[in-house]
């Protein structure tokens, strides 16, 4: 049994029906070299062919007993792939735009928590948009559950699923696997209680299932009155922090990976990563402007950093730090915005020390904290209160060599990632042989004309672009403001204080 981390469960808890959290994929191949289309028959048994080499494809939840701590992973002895696959038929008249109309529809269903974590959708019967023309594709839509993986992991297992050349190879038969017995809840009742002999904090579960009903009364009560500090939610409100509802859409935009290099060039002392993050902000400084919001401050962004050691490359669970960056929206300058991005992110301590993100959590029994996170949806705490951030941004390198699935080549990928109470958009970039798409993951119903973001990415390259080619040598590189705060070491620390405190008073 692998028991599941605190930062990997805090996903369970997060999904409702509204927030399903898996994190979803779009993947589009040309099959017009094709001497025949791939037949979904001939990709169950390539997939089957494959189930090795990703052993959490095999794995589901085992919870456990009186809820005294965290899931494991083990063996689905009754593991059947025909129970994560489906297929759909757009019909010879399909149309890329229609399989962007089904694939929100897909992500939108939560994973089904009885079996391992993931579904594959293989959508057949339609065209791929082209320089050329139109092409004959088909297309797969992944959903792997966050509790699973993470975005950085979650495009190595599409590395190893997918081939490095074009000519098919042959499909070997599946290797024999047996599932292991699954444990007695005897014995993952006794693992629990050796767990607490190591975390006596577990123990407070009991208590609390014993009177979760009178506790969540008490706490929301509380919660209600608490005087949140000002000066550490400093990123303002926005139309992404509202209430969200369970529809979701993809928006797209790709654009050569030579032109972000160019900028990073030009400017010197940043990195690819910093022009990414300065295009996204360019992006959203116009969207809000088109939507006539407030502009004045600066937005806050959520970037992920993998801590993810390049000895052990094994693609499960989440392995980030969690770093809150000002994204400088204030200043007019797009070029000079990314410099000041640069010197933002630097000068935060996980930037320097990769601090775990598990650190916000593992001070907590796990109960705890999917009441907190109960909580914070039911309070609407980002909508009372200025949000700790404006929305997630992930960037995740890819491969810049072509893949293969039996001969039939990827040639786009489009990424969705989980929404949250109050977080009504979520930007995933990822670059593929050459180029880089940003992926808009947003509720409509919060983010009012979202489909006009592709456009815009368009319109804010440019403008860095040409601000670029004027921008001096030392404009962007002013010293920070006196009294700013760095974000994410004030978090931290204002975290773990509250989370010791009330330890503290709970256990006397």
């Amino acid at each position: 049994m692998r028991q599941l981390s605190e930062l990997d469960a805090s996903f369970l808890y997060l999904e409702s029906e509204t927030t399903p959290m898996h994190i979803g994929g779009v993947y589009l191949f040309d099959a017009s070299g094709l001497n025949k289309p791939l037949a979904f028959s001939t990709f169950v048994a390539y997939l089957r062919s494959r189930l090795h080499v990703v052993p959490l494809f095999r794995q589901k939840l085992k919870e456990i007993p009186l809820r005294l701590g965290r899931p494991y992973w083990i063996d689905d002895p009754s593991f059947s792939i025909e129970r994560h696959l489906a297929y759909v038929n757009l019909g010879e008249h399909g149309k890329q735009a229609s399989l962007m109309s089904l694939a929100p529809k897909i992500l939108e269903e939560p994973l089904k928590r009885d079996r391992p974590l993931w579904h594959i959708t293989f959508v057949d019967g339609f065209k791929i948009d082209s320089p050329e023309g139109e092409k004959e594709g088909f297309a797969l839509i992944v959903k792997l559950h966050h509790a699973a993986i993470d975005a950085f992991s979650g495009e190595e297992i599409m590395g190893k699923l997918l081939e490095y050349t074009p000519e098919p190879r042959p499909i070997a038969p599946p290797r024999p696997w047996l599932a292991r017995p699954e444990p007695s809840e005897e014995r993952v009742f006794l693992q629990a209680g050796a767990n607490m002999l190591k975390t006596p904090l577990q123990v407070a579960s009991l208590a609390y299932n014993a009177a979760e009903a009178t506790a969540r009364g008490l706490v929301k009560k509380q919660l209600q009155k608490l005087p949140l500090p000002l000066p550490l939610f400093t990123a303002p409100h926005s139309p992404f922090n509202r209430q969200i509802t369970a529809n979701r859409r993809i928006v797209s935009a790709s654009i050569e990976l030579s032109r972000l290099k160019s900028i990073k060039a030009s400017l010197g002392d940043v990195t690819l990563n910093d022009v990414v993050l300065g295009l996204c902000a360019e992006t959203l400084r116009r969207y809000l402007h088109q939507q006539g919001s407030d502009t004045d401050k600066s937005l806050v962004a959520m970037t992920p950093i993998s801590v993810r050691s390049s000895s052990l490359r094994r693609a499960t669970g989440n392995q980030m730090s969690a770093m809150l960056l000002d994204l400088a929206t204030r200043e007019p300058n797009p070029a000079a915005r990314i410099r000041h991005i640069h010197r933002n992110a630097v000068e935060s301590e996980p930037y320097r020390e990769a601090i775990a993100a598990d650190r916000l959590t593992e001070l907590l029994p796990s109960t705890l904290l999917a009441l907190s996170a109960r909580l914070y949806s039911e309070l609407q705490v980002a909508q009372r209160y200025h949000p700790l951030f404006n929305l997630p941004i992930t960037n995740v390198p890819g491969p810049q060599v072509p893949l293969f699935l039996q001969g039939a080549r990827l040639v786009r990928q489009y990424n969705s990632a989980p929404l949250f109470d109050s977080l009504g958009l979520v930007i995933v970039a990822v670059s593929y042989q050459g180029q880089l798409t940003l992926n808009f993951t947003l509720c409509p119903d919060v983010v009012p004309e979202g489909e006009s973001l592709q456009g815009l990415v368009e319109e804010s390259l440019t403008n860095i672009e040409e601000c670029t080619a004027s921008l001096g040598p030392d404009q962007g590189m002013e010293p920070r403001e006196p009294g700013s705060h760095n974000l994410t070491d004030e978090v931290i620390t204002f975290l773990e204080n509250l989370l010791k405190g009330s330890i503290g008073k709970f256990r006397r």
